[in-house]
């Protein structure tokens, strides 16, 4: 019994981690070398996985380390491993989804997801249940930091408050899978009042809905097609007073990672900001995954206002001093295996440094580096005076050159203050791009010295490690070159 106990935890975090990934069981076999039918048996319990099938797949499916945790609680007894089986036939399925219409509403505490499908019996069975999940993911991209978030703070049926209900008669269910952060469950087509099977060429609305706190939903909410669809729409509802901003991928069996055929719409109602979006005949397997910041995000419970320079930065996103993610060195990308999560970043990056631009002038350029937004990962963008925008991935200074320079710098995590930072006046800096390729950039004075402050942050570091002893940064209030370029003079051997 405690072996089944452990598969089918196993079974909740692979199943889990899929679906994070867009990855259907045929994906995930072709690049990890099983074949569909080894993963589905794993899937349905019939297949105990193997040692090399649990790191391939953890490895594949970037699940930092869940997958290998899982199969570590399993032991060791070896078992037949089915990686040159021939796959089986996937059964033809008898549903048609007419019309999925989905709706995530926000009141600035809690998110509430309802969907609603228009189902349709194409087979020859009654159908009397119906197998939904609900899997969040508070941090994309850094699968190691939401794994340890929701061992801490797992998601619970309480919190969830699930309700279901078929043509407006409710529902109930039972349970498949329960772990920390992947809930999986059958819709029953009944209740204590008796039971309500869909029959061949009938059709009914199912429709369900739960919520899930801020603290445990992550930024985005995903689309899987799992059955024929003729169309699909979503609908997000924000308060307006959050200035929210909204972008969509699609991830299909062919492609990844690309935008949206057609445009997200909004419209403003009541105070509330409704973002729509919606296609006909999606493709099978694919995921439409919608993303959005908050461009105006409520002052923390700090010593912090918003009449500080601090506290404006705070008030749009941007992680403080103090916070440990900015000690920490952030955790490099491996590419091109992770271009998707790269992108994710680097658009986030790209949103919070309009947010900045918004409250504050940088005549000097500026940077940001994805721990400032509360992302551990090796990426950063610096915007130099010129209007140049340069993407750095795992940058590394290999080589400082051309004497130091030595002048004030901010930052946003403690902007209340200016800093005088001695810097070389040429660095030579190690990155990788998107597709993986290494490269080695050559960057001067002003560029440099940008790059030079977000490669620290990176490696955990702020500026006042790297001020002379002794010194200490002014308050913004005496600073005078707000808004002026740099000014190089006579260079320090």
């Amino acid at each position: 019994m405690a072996d089944r106990v452990l598969t089918e935890e196993f079974i909740a975090e692979l199943k889990r981690w899929r679906d994070v990934r867009g990855l259907s069981q045929s994906a995930l076999a072709a690049r990890v070398g099983y074949t569909p039918s080894y993963i589905s048996k794993v899937e349905g319990g019939q297949q105990r996985p193997s040692q090399d099938f649990a790191q391939s797949a953890d490895a594949e499916l970037r699940a930092g380390g869940a997958l290998r945790r899982a199969y570590q609680a399993l032991g060791t007894k070896p078992r037949p491993d089915m990686r040159d089986a021939r796959p089986a036939p996937e059964p033809t399925a008898s549903l048609v989804v007419e019309h999925e219409d989905t709706s995530l509403h926000y009141d600035g505490r809690v998110y509430r997801a309802t969907q609603r499908r228009l189902l349709v019996n194409g087979g020859t069975e009654p159908i009397t249940s119906y197998l939904i999940r609900i899997s969040v993911d508070r941090y994309p991209g850094d699968p190691e930091r939401s794994n340890a978030h929701y061992r801490e703070n797992p998601l619970t049926w309480e919190e969830i408050n699930l309700s279901a209900s078929v043509d407006g008669e409710p529902i109930g269910w039972r349970v498949q899978h329960d772990r920390d952060a992947f809930k999986e469950l059958w819709l029953l087509f009944e209740n204590e009042d008796g039971r309500y099977p869909l029959y061949p060429g009938e059709s009914v609305w199912l429709e369900y809905s739960y919520t899930v706190g801020a603290e445990k939903w992550g930024q985005w909410f995903q689309r899987a097609v799992r059955l024929p669809t003729k169309r699909l729409s979503v609908s997000l509802d924000f308060p307006a007073e959050l200035d929210p901003a909204v972008w969509g991928t699609e991830t299909t069996m062919t492609a990844t990672g690309n935008p949206f055929r057609n445009p997200v719409r909004s419209a403003t109602e009541g105070g509330r900001l409704v973002f729509s979006w919606s296609t006909d005949e999606p493709p099978l397997h694919a995921r439409f995954r919608l993303e959005w910041k908050f461009r105006a995000k409520p002052i923390k419970e700090t010593h912090l206002t918003a009449d500080t320079a601090s506290g404006r930065m705070q008030a749009i996103g941007i992680v403080q001093e103090g916070d440990p993610i900015l000690t920490t060195p952030a955790r490099l990308f491996s590419l091109p295996d992770e271009a998707e999560d790269a992108r994710r970043v680097v658009a986030e990056l790209n949103s919070a440094a309009d947010r900045a631009s918004g409250v504050h002038s940088f005549g000097k350029g500026m940077g940001i580096a994805a721990p400032q937004i509360g992302i551990n990962r090796a990426a950063a963008i610096i915007r130099t005076p010129e209007g140049e925008s340069i993407t750095l991935f795992n940058p590394r200074i290999i080589e400082e050159g051309g004497g130091f320079d030595e002048q004030y710098e901010g930052c946003l995590s403690f902007f209340d203050v200016r800093g005088m930072v001695p810097r070389p006046m040429s660095l030579s800096v190690e990155h990788t791009d998107i597709d993986g390729r290494q490269h080695i950039t050559i960057f001067e004075r002003g560029h440099a010295r940008l790059v030079a402050h977000e490669v620290d942050h990176l490696h955990g570091q702020l500026y006042r490690s790297k001020m002379r002893p002794g010194v200490q940064p002014i308050p913004v209030s005496e600073y005078r070159g707000t808004g002026q370029t740099w000014q190089y003079g006579q260079v320090k051997p």
